[in-house]
C-alpha cells in the first residue's frame, strides 16, 4: 500500500504563513489591516494570471519567457481600441484574442515544429515587444477606460478577484479532473512515451501554449486597468516573477507536475515579501536578493523532494 503524498502547495503555504506572521510580528500597525490585506491581493492578480498558464506549460515540461511583453501588448492594444472608439468590451476581448493568436503561432512552433520552447519564446518576447512598441508609435497610449478601471478597484467588489479566483479554479479542474489535464502531465512526465500511448502532443502543446496567453491577455486587461494607458513598455521582467511563482509552488521545471494551488500561493508569497519590505523602508535591492534567495531555495527544495520520492521507490527511478 502506497503512503500518502504531502501536496505540493503546503510547503508553500507554510512559508507564506510564516513571513506573513514575521511582517505582523515587525510593524503589527500597519502589516495587517484589511486596506494592506486587499492591496496586497490586488497587486498579485496579473502574476496570479499569469503563473495559471505558467502551470499548464511547465507541466508539459516547457516554457513561456513571453508573458511580460504578452501583457504589454494587450494592454497597448486595448487602448489602441478604446481610443479609436470602440467598447470597453470588444477592445478586451479582442485584446485577449490577440493575445491568443499569438499563444496558438507559439505553440505552433513548439508542437508541431518542435522546436525548442526557450529559443521560440525568447523570439516571441523580442517580438510582442516590438509589435507593441510600433503599435503604440514607441509611446504610450493614453485612453479613456470607461469602466475598465473598476475592474481592480480598492474593495472587495473588484470584480478582477474574483476573476482571478474563477480561472484559478477552472484551470485546477482541468489539469486535475479532465483528459486533457492527464495528457498534459503525460506529456511532461514523458512525451515519447506519451506519444505511443497515442496522445497527439502537438496538439496538447498548442492548446497548452494557447491557454497561457489567454491567460496573459486576460491579466494584460488587468495591467490596463491599473494603469489606464497602453504601456509598451510596461512588464518587462514579469516572466520571471510568473515562472518564480510556478517554481515556488512546487512545479518542477522538468515537467509532469503542476499545482495551480502552489503557483497562487507563490504569486501571494512575493507580493507579501514586496509589501512587507516597503513597510520596513528596507530599499529594493534588499527585496529583489530575498526574493531570489527564496527562489534558489525552493528549487533545492524541490529537487530534494523528487529525490526522497525517487529513493523509496522499489526500481529507484527519477
Amino acid at each position: 500500500m502506497s503512503g500518502w503524498r504531502r501536496p505540493p502547495w503546503v510547503g508553500p503555504l507554510v512559508a507564506l504563513l510564516l513571513v506573513v506572521a514575521l511582517f505582523a510580528a515587525l510593524t503589527p500597525d500597519t502589516f495587517l489591516r484589511a486596506q494592506n490585506v486587499l492591496t496586497m491581493a490586488r497587486q498579485t492578480v496579473v502574476v496570479a494570471t499569469c503563473a495559471l498558464g505558467m502551470t499548464l506549460i511547465i507541466a508539459t515540461g516547457g516554457i513561456d519567457l513571453s508573458t511580460g511583453s504578452l501583457v504589454a501588448f494587450t494592454t497597448v492594444v486595448v487602448a489602441r481600441l478604446l481610443r479609436s472608439g470602440a467598447s470597453p468590451l470588444v477592445a478586451a476581448a479582442f485584446g485577449i484574442f490577440a493575445a491568443t493568436v499569438a499563444g496558438v503561432l507559439t505553440g505552433a512552433l513548439v508542437g508541431r515544429a518542435r522546436m525548442m520552447p526557450f529559443v521560440v519564446t525568447l523570439g516571441t518576447m523580442s517580438a510582442l515587444r516590438g509589435a507593441a512598441k510600433g503599435l503604440a508609435s514607441e509611446q504610450k497610449i493614453d485612453a479613456d477606460p470607461r469602466g475598465l478601471d473598476k475592474l481592480l478597484s480598492a474593495d472587495l467588489s473588484a470584480p478582477g478577484l474574483w476573476v482571478t479566483l474563477l480561472l484559478a479554479l477552472a484551470v485546477f479542474a482541468l489539469l486535475e479532473v479532465t483528459r486533457f489535464g492527464r495528457h498534459v502531465l503525460a506529456v511532461g512526465s514523458n512525451e515519447a512515451a506519451a506519444r505511443l500511448c497515442g496522445i497527439d502532443t502537438g496538439r496538447v502543446k498548442i492548446a497548452v501554449y494557447a491557454l497561457s496567453s489567454m491567460l496573459a491577455g486576460i491579466a494584460g486587461v488587468m495591467e490596463f486597468s491599473t494603469l489606464t494607458v497602453g504601456d509598451p513598455t510596461d512588464s518587462v521582467g514579469l516572466e520571471l516573477e510568473v515562472i518564480a511563482a510556478v517554481v515556488i509552488g512546487g512545479a518542477p521545471l522538468s515537467g509532469g507536475e503542476g499545482s495551480v494551488a502552489g503557483s497562487v500561493i507563490g504569486a501571494l508569497l512575493m507580493t507579501v515579501i514586496r509589501t512587507g519590505g516597503v513597510h520596513l523602508g528596507l530599499p529594493s535591492w534588499v527585496q529583489e536578493i530575498a526574493t531570489g534567495t527564496i527562489i534558489v531555495v525552493a528549487v533545492a527544495v524541490d529537487r530534494l523532494r523528487l529525490r526522497s520520492r525517487a529513493a523509496r521507490r522499489p526500481d529507484g527511478a527519477t
